[in-house]
């Protein structure tokens, strides 16, 4: 009896390896990728702007990358005592304007040039509703619960869409030739929308995904969204809002990702890594006790095998934890 319909992944033309460079763009949900594959020591970076969420503020975050554009004062307002970007998360927000401007352009700065070098750049789309203000009409990436009298609601068409990324792959890859990118679209549901709503604005963004790297071998779809809606497709995967996808979905998902995209010496490796964290993460019951003690000896020689196996793989936090606690 089948229960679950079949959901084959297509093969794709290239690989992840541990030496690559991933930065990711995009929603909430690709910080939770993103974040996992940090914590497993891929070279990551990940949202410079802050989480970002329409295709409209996603593509003027990579095109300020690739200009390296330094803010000023005059790309700051101020609301509720806070200095504010309208292109920026409130991350970047603070009471001293001097303060926020250098933590902005630290980020950009970072940004250009982690993307310059990077092989990878993986854009989880949120939503297709934008917004802009309506004093101007400039884009806004994140509202900083300024009135919504100050702005104008847009749902952007698939033509839009397609427009603006596809002009932007085209100045990604002269920027930086060796770049491959992958498209996905975020399960998470913007019920605030309303629920028809969301389904229109997930619908424009997977058609447009998909139109935008047909034909390509530089650029591909991951179907994260349809992992989670037609694959798992129940409210337990879900937390307790309803909204977003529980810890069991995600790395579901990052599993996924995970057979799809890395190498075979990428998964060895990751799988090294995740005993040595869960060696990291290990409660002793006697921190003194000589089994204790042989215990982190190892993990000790441990990071030391992996460190000259893999000598791009970063394992100075875990050595530091080890050596604290070694007697």
């Amino acid at each position: 009896m089948e229960f679950f319909l079949p959901f084959q992944i297509p093969s794709y033309p290239f690989s992840i390896s541990y030496t690559d460079k991933i930065l990711f763009l995009g929603s909430c949900f690709s910080e939770e990728i993103g974040d996992k594959m940090q914590d497993l020591k891929f070279d990551v970076l990940q949202n410079p702007n802050g989480i970002l969420y329409d295709p409209k503020s996603i593509a003027d975050a990579i095109l300020g990358y690739i200009q390296n554009k330094i803010y000023n004062k005059a790309d700051l307002f101020e609301l509720n005592g806070l200095w504010n970007s309208w292109k920026h998360h409130s991350q970047f927000s603070g009471v001293n304007e001097k303060e926020v401007l250098k933590k902005i352009n630290a980020s950009q700065s970072s940004a250009h040039d982690f993307l310059k070098k990077a092989k990878f750049l993986i854009i989880t789309l949120g939503t297709a509703f934008n917004y802009h203000l309506k004093n101007n009409r400039q884009n806004v990436a994140n509202c900083h619960k300024a009135p919504a009298s100050f702005f104008v609601k847009n749902l952007l068409s698939i033509e839009e869409i397609t427009s603006l990324l596809s002009a932007v792959i085209s100045e990604l890859h002269k920027f930086n030739d060796q770049l491959k990118i992958i498209f996905t679209v975020s399960p998470v549901k913007h019920v605030k929308d309303g629920i028809i709503e969301n389904i229109r604005s997930k619908s424009r963004l997977i058609e447009a995904a998909h139109s935008i790297v047909e034909g390509k071998e530089n650029a591909v779809y991951f179907p994260s969204y349809e992992l989670v809606t037609d694959v798992l497709r129940d409210y337990r995967f879900f937390k307790s809002d309803l909204v977003h996808p529980n810890e069991t979905a995600i790395n579901y998902v990052f599993e996924e990702f995970c057979n799809s995209f890395l190498d075979n010496d990428s998964k060895k490796i990751m799988e090294e890594i995740k005993k040595l964290l869960s060696a990291v993460n290990h409660k002793p019951f006697l921190r003194e006790s000589k089994a204790h003690q042989k215990f982190i000896a190892s993990q000790i020689e441990n990071i030391k095998r992996i460190e000259s196996n893999y000598p791009f793989i970063n394992l100075s936090k875990e050595k530091e934890y080890f050596s604290i606690n070694q007697i």
